[in-house]
């Protein structure tokens, strides 16, 4: 056994650089462009093409049974901005996004900030020519929102539909949730979404990529967030399975779970998230469904930050957890408990990069019987190939 727990000797140089946050960067002020800057939602079908950067003003919505499809290559920018200002792309439940990438031609969200652009990307580079993979919160994220089925409640009882965070109530493209579990948003792949995150009230950032309500209809894989000042990705309910997820130092939770989501999550890696690695509540309704997680490989620290908890459950979590790994792992760092209603949560082929006699000391309650100490990463590394987060050594842990 290979005990990489500790020894961060044998990370790639570039991968320490993408962990070190550096506050004395200066964010260059944006020089004028031939931009196509977007201040109107989407209300008719739309193409944006990969010939041109296509400029986020504010928080935009595909509205009216629109699609709006985003041709491979092409690279969109949210302008700076907090609060009602913070700039983000919204799918409401009557529209539709397709984000078509592919593994030569990815689709890249960034901000105005980024250097990035589109002779970059047709001759294969996809990484940032100036801003650290760290830099977060300096545009808002992609919010999908559909009519799968949600388990939420308030204070009359169940609701069937939900406001998304970060949206105003009076902004009706903001609501998620409804009875379709086959419902279609359209697709994400091969999609890198990076430096978001912006903050939209007191401690209230928005996700990388948010799914509420999102249904089994719509095809999310491929998916790289870099550099989220919140969540990497957060479901709130709905049906969807996602797969092939690259979450790099998300500045709160890594994987965020809600409201009873009822699907997959399959071949993912995770990259040093300050908050918990996963963070996995339940049903907030009487409508009762639980989602699998399963092979993935996770960094819990890297030099400068760690993570909080390895897994956080609340008392009504339905999860199944399995064939995951868990390298750089400190005191601390904890499955923070096991013991849930029969059969609610189970670990199956939890490997922990650690002695035998270590595992204890990282599981608040009884070691499950899937838990135990093995140097066996899971996740199909080959498929995550074309992010930043490969080219800059940061899988190489694995």
């Amino acid at each position: 056994m290979r005990i990489k727990t500790l020894i961060f000797s044998v990370i790639a140089a570039s991968t320490f650089a993408a962990c070190t946050k550096d506050s004395t960067i200066e964010l260059p002020t944006p020089a004028p462009n031939d931009n196509v800057v977007v201040r109107t939602n989407i209300t008719e079908n739309t193409v944006w093409t990969a010939d041109r950067v296509w400029q986020l003003s504010g928080r935009i919505a595909v509205t009216n049974g629109a699609t709006l499809t985003i041709e491979p290559g092409t690279i969109v920018k949210g302008e700076p901005g907090t609060g009602a200002n913070a700039s983000s792309l919204v799918v409401a439940r009557d529209g539709k996004l397709v984000a078509d990438g592919t593994e030569e031609a990815p689709i890249i969200f960034t901000s105005t900030a980024d250097e990035l652009m589109p002779e970059d990307i047709a001759v294969g580079v996809f990484v940032s020519p100036n801003l650290n993979a760290t830099i977060s919160g300096l545009w808002g994220g992609v919010i999908v929102l559909g009519e799968a089925p949600v388990s939420a409640s308030n204070d009359a009882g169940d609701v069937s539909q939900v406001q998304i965070e970060g949206i105003p109530t009076s902004d009706p493209t903001g609501l998620y949730g409804g009875n379709d579990p086959e419902d279609n948003s359209g697709i994400l792949r091969y999609v890198s979404i990076r430096h978001g995150g912006a903050n939209i009230g007191s401690g209230n950032e928005i996700n990388g990529l948010t799914l509420g309500g999102v249904g089994r209809g719509t095809t999310v894989e491929h998916i790289e967030i870099v550099g989220n000042q919140d969540d990497g990705i957060e479901w709130f309910g709905g049906t969807v399975d996602v797969s092939h997820v690259v979450v790099w130092n998300a500045g709160d939770d890594a994987i965020d779970t809600d409201q009873g989501w009822s699907g997959t999550l399959d071949n993912f890696v995770v990259v040093a998230p300050q908050g918990h690695c996963f963070e996995l509540d339940g049903p907030e309704g009487t409508l009762v469904a639980g989602h699998t997680i399963r092979n993935g490989s996770v960094l819990a620290s890297c030099e400068v930050w760690e993570s909080m908890d390895l897994i956080n459950t609340d008392d009504n979590s339905r999860v199944a957890l399995e064939h995951i790994y868990f390298t750089g792992i400190r005191s601390g760092q904890t499955i923070n408990r096991t013991a849930h209603q029969a059969g609610a949560v189970t670990f199956s082929d939890i490997y922990f990069d650690l002695t035998p006699d270590q595992v204890a000391a990282h599981i608040n309650g009884a070691v499950p019987a899937g838990v135990q100490a093995a140097d066996a990463p899971q996740a199909d590394l080959p498929e995550l190939r074309w992010t930043w987060a490969n080219a800059a050594g940061a899988l190489s842990i694995f």
